[in-house]
């Protein structure tokens, strides 16, 4: 619908009725109000169902159009403190331009009174936004605001934050824009429009098929729920592996791949070494005296384990997964050679639980290192 009215509005007369209804509904004319609430109620439940399958939940669901009486609060605002300009054809803007010569402004109203939304033409703050962050700001009392939207939007909210700034909110300096990159090259078999949920069903129907295929795969309780969550992995991974704002290329086929660079490869990491402490009754570990892991591959899996912190406070730093995704995948290499070259079965007692205590510990850390990032770790493949 929304590439379908986009092209309609090409046509003048389209353009012209849409604007009319737009105005309605900032009227609070009632059948408009009526039918927009209709439409976004059926949106919310819909977002709701298919975030549920990505293991995602929001606490609030509170959009732009919340904020449509606070915007005329933000305008005077922006009145009372000298930042509100009007240009000849009656449109409301902020001066960002450090002579204050107009060289730099966002537009906050349009000539014909009603509020704005960002679009390519100019810079526009749109007075919902600010009225949103103030509100959020002073419901949430929030140490960070951090928005999270594709890279189009990024000149919007350095210009957001920027009024915000000089409409006095010093907690201004406390918001971040985190800007993603473009998909590109990824097909459903049900055509050119991608939607979530055909690549969800996708990925998950290319995964029950690889199970199956593959000679390694055991009885496995509820295969559909396995490959689900297998599947999931392999798209959070993908997507997770470089710089959020880069565009990538995808690939279904490298996606899958249950060695290499892939969730399928943390996925059955996990699974493998989960097998493994089954294999030997789960027992607790106490007294291991871990001087006895004296083999390079144990001490490399070692050595990594100690990064983990360093890791997880990059990344909270810069708010980037991908130096989780490295390192959970260099775990799962360094792993898997030492699951081949330190066996558990047959050694001493005493260097037997000194290694099952190692595999452990990379188990553990890799199953939280994929929860942070979305994934269910499972525990048969």
């Amino acid at each position: 619908v929304y590439v379908q009215i986009n092209k309609a509005a090409e046509d003048e007369n389209t353009k012209k009725l849409a604007k009319d209804f737009f105005r309605k509904l900032e009227e609070h004319d009632e059948q408009a109000l009526s039918l927009w609430k209709q439409f976004r109620d059926f949106s919310i439940e819909e977002y709701t169902r298919i975030y549920k399958r990505l293991g995602v939940h929001f606490d609030e669901y509170s959009g732009e159009s919340f904020y449509q009486e606070k915007s005329q609060e933000v305008l005077k605002m922006l009145e009372d403190k000298g930042l509100l300009q009007k240009t000849i054809k009656g449109a409301g803007i902020v001066d960002l331009s450090e002579k204050k010569d107009l060289s730099l402004f966002s537009t906050v109203m349009r000539s014909d009174g009603t509020s704005l939304y960002i679009t390519r033409q100019f810079f526009i703050i749109c007075c919902r936004d600010l009225a949103a962050a103030i509100d959020r700001m002073n419901k949430h009392s929030c140490d960070t605001m951090i928005y999270v939207t594709d890279k189009s939007q990024s000149n919007h909210f350095q210009h957001l934050f920027r009024i915000l700034k000089l409409m006095g909110y010093d907690w201004a300096e406390r918001c971040q824009h985190v800007s993603f990159g473009l998909v590109q090259g990824m097909k459903t078999r049900r055509g050119e429009v991608i939607f979530l949920e055909d690549v969800l069903n996708e990925v998950r129907s290319r995964m029950l098929q690889n199970m199956a295929s593959a000679k390694t795969t055991k009885e496995i309780e509820d295969p559909m729920e396995t490959a689900e969550k297998v599947g999931l992995a392999a798209l959070i991974i993908q997507d997770f592996r470089g710089l959020l704002l880069s565009d990538y290329q995808f690939s279904w086929d490298r996606a899958l791949q249950s060695r290499g660079d892939t969730g399928v490869f943390l996925q059955y990491t996990h699974a493998r070494l989960h097998s493994l402490e089954q294999m030997h009754g789960n027992e607790q570990l106490t007294d291991i005296n871990v001087a006895c892991l004296q083999e390079p591959d144990a001490i490399s899996v070692l050595q990594h384990l100690l990064r983990y912190d360093e890791v997880l406070y990059r990344s909270s730093q810069d708010l980037q997964p991908k130096h989780i995704v490295s390192y959970l995948l260099t775990l799962s290499h360094l792993a898997a050679v030492a699951h081949k070259t330190l066996p558990v079965k047959g050694s001493t007692p005493k260097l037997a639980q000194a290694r099952l205590c190692l595999f452990q510990a990379a188990r553990l850390v890799l199953a939280n290192g994929m929860k942070l990032l979305g994934i269910t770790p499972v525990t048969q493949m």
